[in-house]
C-alpha cells in the first residue's frame, strides 16, 4: 500500500493495455496517466525541479517561468502547490481549457499569448514571452523543458528501465516527440543496452521537429513549431507523422473499447499501428508504446463533437474507424 505525503512521490509503472485484440497488432500500452498531475510530465518536472534546487538556482524566494501546452504546466503546478513555489505558466490558445482551470486551481498563473510569430509559431511567441518575464528580475527562473538535459534524465531514469524490466524481450519502442525528453531518455537508454531494441519516434504532421514543413496544429501535446535542442536523432531508428484527423479517430476507437486517452496518446497509438502494419505485417513480436495521458482534459476538443465538425469538417465521423484506414498514409523517413 502506498502511503505518500507529496503527490510527486506516487507514479503507477507497472499498467499496460494490450490493444492486440483491438487492432490486431501484439502491441502493449504503457499508461503513464495515473499519478497526481495525470501525464507522463510528472516525472519530468520533478526531476527538472529537483536538479534546480539541488543547484541552488531554485530559492523559496524564486518564481518558476514555464512554456507548455498543457501537460507539463500542470505538472508543475503539482509541484509548485506542494513545496510552496510560485509558478508562472505561459501557454497559447491550443491548450485545452480544462487544462487551464486545473493550473489555476492549484494556485499557479496562466499567462496565455494569443498571437503566434512569424517564425516558430506559438511555440516561439510563448518562448519570446518567457525571455520577457525573465528580464524582470533575477528572481525568475526558467527550467526550459526544451533543452534541460534532466528532462531526459528522468526517462533514462525510471521510465525505460521499468518498461526493460517488464519486457525484457523488448524489440519495438513507440514513443511521442514532444520536447523530445521521454524520447531521448528512452532511446539513450536502450541505446546503452547490448540488445538491440528499435525506437520509433511518433510526431504530429505539422511539426518541424524532424524537418518537415511547417503546418497547423489544433491539438496540444505533441509536435513543435521550433525544433527542440535535445533532439538527437542518432538514437532514433525511425519517426512516423500522424495527421491530426486519425489522432482524433483513434482515440475515438480506443473509447469505443473503454479506455479514453488523451490526444497525446491516440497519435502515438496511431502511429504505432501504421508502422507496424508496414514495417512488420503478420509478425508476432513484442512491442511497446508509450500513452502519456489521460482523455478528461480532451473533452472539449477531441472528444466533443462539435469541435471536432469545426476543426475537421466531414473528414472525422461519430462512429469508430476502422484499422485499415489508419494504416492509408507512408510513415515518414527519419531526417537529421
Amino acid at each position: 500500500m502506498p502511503v505518500i505525503s507529496a503527490p510527486h512521490q506516487f507514479n503507477t509503472e507497472d499498467l499496460y493495455v494490450d490493444l492486440r485484440e483491438m487492432y490486431g497488432y501484439p502491441l502493449h500500452l504503457k499508461c503513464e496517466g495515473f499519478n497526481f498531475a495525470g501525464s507522463i510530465k510528472l516525472k519530468a518536472a520533478a526531476s527538472m525541479i529537483e536538479a534546480a534546487e539541488n543547484s541552488g538556482a531554485l530559492t523559496r524566494n524564486s518564481t518558476i517561468v514555464e512554456s507548455s501546452s498543457g501537460n507539463l504546466g500542470v505538472a508543475l503546478s503539482v509541484i509548485a502547490a506542494a513545496k510552496g513555489y510560485r509558478f508562472i505558466c505561459v501557454i497559447d490558445p491550443r491548450t485545452n481549457l480544462a487544462t487551464r482551470k486545473v493550473i489555476e486551481s492549484l494556485g499557479s498563473e496562466v499567462h496565455m499569448v494569443k498571437e503566434p510569430a512569424a517564425e516558430g509559431g506559438f511555440l516561439a511567441a510563448r518562448l519570446a514571452y518567457v525571455q520577457e518575464l525573465l528580464a524582470r528580475g533575477p528572481g525568475y527562473i526558467w527550467l526550459n523543458q526544451h533543452a534541460n538535459p534532466d528532462n531526459w534524465r528522468a526517462h533514462y531514469r525510471t521510465t525505460a528501465p521499468q518498461i526493460e524490466k517488464q519486457f525484457p524481450g523488448l524489440e519495438l519502442l513507440f514513443v511521442g516527440a514532444g520536447t523530445t525528453g521521454t524520447l531521448m531518455g528512452c532511446a539513450r537508454y536502450f541505446k546503452d543496452q547490448p540488445r538491440k531494441v528499435t525506437v520509433v519516434a511518433v510526431d504530429s504532421v505539422g511539426s518541424v521537429t524532424f524537418g518537415g514543413p511547417p503546418g497547423t496544429r489544433m491539438i496540444p501535446g505533441l509536435g513543435t513549431g521550433v525544433r527542440p535542442a535535445l533532439l538527437d536523432t542518432s538514437f532514433i531508428d525511425d519517426v512516423v507523422h500522424v495527421p491530426e484527423v486519425d489522432t482524433v479517430r483513434t482515440c475515438r476507437t480506443l473509447a469505443r473499447g473503454g479506455f479514453l486517452f488523451g490526444g497525446s496518446t491516440g497519435t502515438v497509438v496511431s502511429g504505432a499501428v501504421r508502422w507496424l502494419a508496414e514495417n512488420r505485417p503478420g509478425r508476432d513480436l513484442t512491442a511497446v508504446a508509450l500513452a502519456p495521458d489521460l482523455g478528461e482534459r480532451y473533452l472539449d476538443t477531441v472528444y466533443h463533437p462539435s469541435w471536432v465538425h469545426e476543426v475537421f469538417g466531414s473528414e472525422v465521423h461519430d462512429e469508430p474507424t476502422a484499422f485499415a484506414e489508419l494504416t492509408d498514409f507512408p510513415s515518414g523517413a527519419l531526417q537529421s
